[in-house]
């Protein structure tokens, strides 16, 4: 999840961990174990793409790091802090080291919560960023903040904030399961042949909810909001992992094929430069036809001497979709 989200959680728990003994110091210290464990994005300074890729919200976001981390920086802060112990300060820490990739393991991406095993989590039912989850579990914590430590209402302000992001959580289960049975029945009535079928909301919300279905030469690409009237529509994408050539024996082609899952598409610009383009994320438009990828990635160089690098997007890039968003929330 965004920073913000995760701030707010690490600092509501460690409110829960520690709020009636130490006061805001432990929302304080709550934010700042939610916050470190992304810092393993500065990795990509220091390593090429498809090794930044494949570690981030890995060790840092991992069960192992929460074990061995939290009485580390527990005992740090117990050297100054001395209104509680270093366990109960670790214990702080290992609330806010655990939460955060377990929240993190509801988005598309996931986390590698049982590294160094090869497993990534990922259940696709909330969006990196989603007003609705953070907004009132943000206002139940201020709210909570600006009690004393021994008003009874603190508490109760942070467990209400904790419950409501939590019961929204399983609202969004739901309603992935109910826009998965939508699409699943489309594809059925209509005679269309796949064998798998990945659903995930679509930013910001969880009314519009998107599908890729993997059929034997193209991937399909559809939407649908909670208030739609007409019938699903799939845009087909075709695979053209052909166009891979010699890449596709490279390792490191091959390592990127792994980040995605087989959820991949290759394009060829007319100047003959090849992107794999990962369709887990979709494309950046409410259009299912665009080729306007959120994630690609350009391969070049010879099979020996291959270099990725992402085809990152500007914030105009994302202009379009903020300004069709609504209107495609709202139903066809």
């Amino acid at each position: 999840m965004d920073s913000l989200t995760q701030i707010v959680l690490g600092a509501a728990v460690g409110e829960a961990a520690l709020g009636k003994k130490v006061g805001n110091k432990a929302a304080l210290y709550g934010a700042i174990a939610g916050t470190i464990p992304d810092l393993d994005v500065i990795t990509k300074y220091f390593v090429d793409t498809v090794t930044a890729l494949e570690w981030h919200r890995g060790v840092t976001h991992s069960i192992v790091f929460a074990v061995f981390a939290a009485p580390l920086f527990g005992w740090l802060v117990s050297l100054w802090e001395k209104n509680a112990s270093a366990r109960q300060w670790s214990w702080l820490f290992f609330l806010g080291f655990l939460t955060h990739p377990l929240l993190d393991a509801h988005t598309t991406w996931g986390t590698q919560l049982f590294w160094p095993f090869d497993l990534r989590l990922a259940y696709k039912n909330i969006f990196v960023i989603d007003p609705l989850y953070t907004l009132p579990f943000l206002l139940f914590l201020i709210l909570a903040l600006r009690r004393k430590r021994e008003d009874p209402k603190r508490r109760k302000y942070n467990n209400l904030g904790l419950w409501v992001s939590s019961t929204y959580l399983l609202l969004t289960l739901g309603l992935k399961g109910y826009t998965f049975l939508k699409f699943e029945k489309a594809l059925n009535q209509q005679g269309i042949a796949y064998t798998e079928i990945e659903t995930k909301p679509a930013p910001l919300n969880t009314i519009l909810w998107t599908a890729n279905i993997d059929t034997k030469d193209a991937f399909l690409i559809a939407d649908y909001s909670l208030l739609d009237s007409k019938p699903i529509a799939f845009t087909a994408h075709p695979k053209n992992h052909e166009l891979l050539g010699n890449y596709k024996d490279n390792l490191k082609v091959q390592r990127l094929i792994k980040i995605t899952k087989g959820w991949y598409t290759v394009t060829q610009d007319k100047n003959g430069v090849v992107y794999l383009n990962d369709l887990r994320f979709g494309v950046l438009s409410t259009d299912p036809s665009s080729t306007a990828y959120v994630f690609s990635f350009l391969i070049e160089g010879d099979k020996d001497q291959t270099v990725i690098t992402e085809n990152r997007k500007t914030p105009s890039d994302g202009k379009e979709l903020l300004v069709n968003l609504w209107q495609r929330i709202k139903g066809n």
